[in-house]
């Protein structure tokens, strides 16, 4: 990539939409997501050295969040070889952001994305519809997973494959 991206508007957009606490909306204090970690504002993954005894407002979950994304974009841009507009990089952004980096980085999307296969890279975010349930430990496809995927890839198709 040529230049140093930052997470857009769009992709704050599309993780304040997925990344909702249980009621809804930001959570201004602590739950346990679908995978059982402790979680807070826009899907901030609580750290062992971290402590919410109070609740945090918008503007706190909103630090937490652009906080969180300095990692996954680093990651995104220090893995993806291909020209991508900045649609593509907040695909990709939220994508590592829900996924986790080391997925993203082992992942076909990266490989053919990296290739310059840019419409085979898009079908990959569906096949990411699948989260492991706490109580069976099997993998199940979820809706929201499913909506989600398909948010992601149309924000990545969004300016079109010319970067």
């Amino acid at each position: 990539m040529p230049e140093l991206m930052t997470p857009s508007q769009a992709a704050l957009d599309l993780l304040h939409e997925f990344e909702q606490g249980p009621q809804g909306g930001m959570s201004s204090v602590p739950y346990r997501d679908f995978a059982g970690h402790q979680t807070i504002g826009w899907g901030h993954r609580i750290l062992p050295n971290e402590r919410f005894s109070h609740p945090i407002t918008a503007a706190q979950a909103d630090e937490l969040l652009r906080s969180d994304l300095e990692r996954f974009a680093a990651g995104v841009y220090s893995w993806v070889t291909a020209p991508i507009t900045q649609s593509m990089f907040d695909a990709l952004v939220c994508f590592a952001f829900n996924v986790g980096l080391g997925a993203l980085k082992g992942s076909t999307l990266l490989r053919l994305l990296n290739q310059h296969w840019y419409a085979a890279a898009a079908q990959q975010f569906e096949r990411w519809d699948k989260a492991t349930d706490q109580k069976t430990g099997k993998k199940v496809s979820l809706a929201g997973l499913k909506r989600r995927r398909l948010a992601e890839r149309r924000l990545f198709e969004r300016d079109g494959f010319q970067p």
